[in-house]
């Protein structure tokens, strides 16, 4: 399974869930934004390196992860959180942080020319 992040008029996930069902694939999981400026502040290049660190090392504590990214546990704590929230990253009931995902792409479509 893979994490769809574009850029997207708010509820046009769901249409794009509905054709992915509709299609019988696997579905995966989107996530969009109204402007690449959000999409931005919310997946910031740290972030990014977070994801794919945890990926690498695979289901760990928050501490672990900071020392294995070589940050600041506060910092990572709360990018974490961010990213639990966003659904990109998932919390085992052991309290570990891990990615589901194969894959993130992010879609950014460009405007026609006038």
């Amino acid at each position: 399974m893979k994490a769809i992040i574009e850029l997207a008029k708010r509820g046009s996930v769901f249409d794009a869930a509905r054709a992915q069902l509709a299609d019988g694939a696997p579905v995966d999981f989107h996530l969009s934004f109204e402007s690449a400026r959000t999409l931005f502040s919310e997946l910031t290049p740290a972030r990014m390196e977070l994801l794919e660190t945890l990926r690498r090392a695979g289901p760990c504590s928050i501490y672990a992860l900071a020392k294995a990214a070589g940050r600041n546990y506060s910092n990572v704590h709360t990018d974490v959180a961010r990213l639990l929230d966003l659904g990109l990253v998932e919390r085992q009931n052991d309290e570990t942080v891990f990615v589901p995902f194969e894959a993130i792409e992010i879609r950014m479509p460009l405007p026609l020319a006038a």
